[in-house]
């Protein structure tokens, strides 16, 4: 079986995306309810022909709707020193944006 897919870079990670789908990407900074394009694609596959760009595909792009802005789960930073009584904690919650992609 073979699945229409793009890679797209975005906040300096990658993402295996395909229509329909929703993901959390690092904070976009566009509102709730707008579309935004993505144009560094790195692959796209469709109907089994696959099209890798050197590094990124000339005239593709990503169309997505913004579905939530958002903060993540705490996640906690602990820094620990043997021998020297040094402890320090930290929490830290990351920004995101869900998106739903509406077409490669």
């Amino acid at each position: 079986m073979t699945e229409n897919f793009a890679i797209i870079q975005t906040g300096g990670k990658q993402y295996k995306i395909s229509e329909g789908q929703k993901l959390k990407v690092e904070k976009l900074g566009v509102l709730e309810g707008e579309s935004v394009v993505f144009d560094k694609v790195l692959l796209k596959s469709e109907k089994g022909k696959v099209s890798i760009g050197t590094p990124y595909l000339p005239g593709v792009s990503v169309e997505a709707k913004i579905v939530k802005n958002g903060h993540d789960r705490t996640k906690i930073v602990f820094k620990y020193h043997s021998k020297t009584r040094f402890r320090k904690k930290k929490g830290h919650r990351q920004l995101y944006s869900e998106v739903q992609i509406a077409k490669i």
